[in-house]
């Protein structure tokens, strides 16, 4: 049987590393199990889950092309139980915080910084986005080349500022370049 990436093979552990271990496989190859494919659950040191001779059933997640066999022992394990969230611990360092800590100002109980925006955190982020609509042209009852210059001018500067408007509200706030400072 040839191996090939998502076989489950049988193997024997050959040599065991800081960062792994080496696994012997049929038809005479071997391939490596990372520490991080070893177990559900976070491995300090790698002599403490396996040692020489030890057998294992191992997937094989990848063959680099240069002929080196990746293999995994924790992706035939069944997942680990999760607690539900509801069950677990305060996360370190407290209650999410968003801003700056100590001395900012939009985290503060003190008065400073932004209002709070109404009706919550802002649109859906599955609300469709905002695009540009041209306004309905206005007659041009024989119009000099100065007035529908001028208009195109005004209707091409509120298009920009959309779009300078729009790009600044993905980017968190902001300036505008120095090139669209002060029109």
């Amino acid at each position: 049987m040839a191996i090939e990436v998502g076989n489950v093979l049988e193997g024997r552990v050959t040599g065991v590393k800081p960062f792994g271990a080496f696994v012997a496989l049929p038809e005479g190859k071997s391939g490596m199990v990372h520490i991080s494919e070893v177990s559900n659950e976070y491995v300090q040191d790698i002599n403490t889950v396996l040692h020489d001779g030890d057998a294992v059933k191992v997937q094989v997640i990848n063959i680099a092309p240069d002929g080196k066999i990746a293999l995994s022992i924790k992706r035939l394990l069944p997942p680990a139980p999760r607690q539900p969230r509801s069950d677990r611990g305060p996360r370190p360092g407290g209650p999410r915080q968003n801003g700056p800590r100590e001395g900012g100002h939009f985290g503060n109980s003190r008065g400073g910084g932004r209002p709070p925006r109404e009706g919550g955190r802002g649109p859906a982020r599955d609300a469709a986005p905002r695009v540009w609509q041209p306004k309905a042209p206005a007659k041009s009852d024989n119009l000099s080349f100065e007035d529908m210059m001028s208009r195109f001018k005004s209707q091409s500067e509120e298009k920009m500022a959309d779009l300078d408007h729009e790009t600044n509200n993905r980017r968190g706030g902001g300036y505008a370049p120095r090139s669209r400072r002060g029109r």
